[in-house]
């Protein structure tokens, strides 16, 4: 099968095309044959070298697809061969065909296609897992989120205000901005030009805030939680190390928490996968949210998608096309 490699950790123009063998389906597994797959930071951090894939993943990038199941391991029942399935992937994504465990996979929602499906995985699982599960949102609640118009944003904005909460976020032009906003944003703060500690504390303060940024992010989170508020970190764009006075969580009863996705347990994921399909595909298959895509590149491209993610001028999400829809 034709798929894309890091030849070495750097720049883009590592991506490079490959001919690798095709996975089999192990047990509890499923072969997918990939008509999207969707390109997310952590790929970008795996190139560059400082996001290594757990030692029993496949080394090609790429956390999330959509396409058709073509192989069924043992023990899976919940599957049949042609069903189309969107997937939060261990890795492999960026190739003709991938396997993954039956039960990250989760099906198409009604009325979308392939493209747009293979933009939900890794995306949904994260906002929902965080937001929801570890920092616990609740309707009426101030929720700030930070890159309101990255894959991440866009649909942390969508859930959250859908789950009844007021939605504030951050982001870096006014047309992203005006995106946010329309999405459901109550405020989008443009950062080049005003602080969003002095824009929260007007409003109260948040009760939750959702960071990929870090760095010196991190203090002036802490400064804009109300308090009991909770910041979950889920990235460090800007690093992960900072100087931090402590104190103001004891006396504000502050908590600081986070996740990775990727190296937790398939159970772990299963059970992220369940609260999905019962909490928020029927929302998708409503057409209540949905994502909100940027561009589209071919899988020999990969390079370039990779340039467009990292310029940080997309709005919504980048995939690539490998097979048909």
């Amino acid at each position: 099968m034709r798929a894309v490699e890091i030849a070495k950790a750097g720049g883009p123009d590592v991506l490079q095309i490959c001919d690798r063998p095709m996975p089999e389906a192990g047990h509890g597994s499923v072969v997918i044959k990939v008509a999207y797959a969707g390109v997310n930071r952590p790929d970008a951090l795996q190139r560059a070298g400082s996001y290594a894939p757990p030692p029993t993943a496949s080394d090609l990038p790429g956390l999330e697809a959509a396409g058709e199941i073509v192989a069924i391991g043992d023990g899976v029942t919940d599957w049949t061969v042609g069903d189309q399935v969107c997937a939060l992937l261990p890795g492999g994504g960026y190739a003709e065909y991938v396997a993954t465990p039956a039960a990250h996979c989760l099906p198409v929602p009604d009325g979308m296609n392939l493209k747009e499906a293979a933009c939900l995985p890794e995306t949904y699982f994260t906002v929902f897992s965080n937001v929801f599960q570890r920092g616990g949102l609740k309707a009426g609640e101030r929720f700030l989120v930070h890159g309101g118009s990255s894959g991440i944003g866009t649909t942390a904005i969508q859930l959250a205000k859908l789950f009844g909460a007021r939605v504030f976020t951050t982001a870096g032009s006014h047309e992203k901005c005006a995106a946010c906003l329309g999405l459901g944003a109550e405020r989008a703060i443009n950062y080049r030009d005003e602080d969003f500690v002095e824009v929260m504390a007007a409003e109260g303060g948040a009760d939750l805030i959702l960071d990929m940024v870090g760095g010196e992010y991190l203090p002036r989170n802490v400064k804009t939680l109300a308090n009991d508020g909770r910041l979950v970190q889920i990235a460090f764009l800007q690093g992960p190390k900072i100087e931090l006075n402590f104190a103001q969580l004891m006396m504000r009863r502050l908590t600081i928490t986070g996740s990775t996705l990727r190296p937790q347990s398939d159970l772990a994921k299963a059970r992220i996968a369940d609260a999905l399909r019962e909490q928020v595909w029927p929302l998708l298959n409503a057409g209540r949210l949905g994502p909100v895509m940027d561009s589209e590149f071919d899988l020999a491209d990969a390079a370039d998608a990779h340039v467009r993610m990292e310029s940080s001028g997309h709005i919504g999400k980048i995939v690539l096309k490998v097979g048909s829809d």
